[in-house]
């Protein structure tokens, strides 16, 4: 049986925390699921990934879809 793919845009995340009054502003980036995105596969491949699931093992696979062409 084939994994089902299909194709996932990164969302950009941008987080606020304050600890002892300073305001600490980070972001990190995201695909369904909650799987994180290092920001340098971002920048390197775009923002655009392919997601293949495969039931019986219960494997997810990350691929780049300008990687795939």
């Amino acid at each position: 049986m084939a994994a089902p793919k299909r194709i996932a845009t990164v969302r950009r995340v941008i987080g606020r925390k304050i600890v002892r009054d300073k305001v600490y502003v980070y972001e990190y980036y995201t695909l369904p699921l909650n799987l994180y995105i290092p920001k340098s596969m971002v920048e390197k491949w775009g923002k655009e990934f392919i997601i293949e699931r495969n039931e019986e093992s219960g494997v997810i696979r990350i691929v780049p879809k300008k990687l795939m062409e």
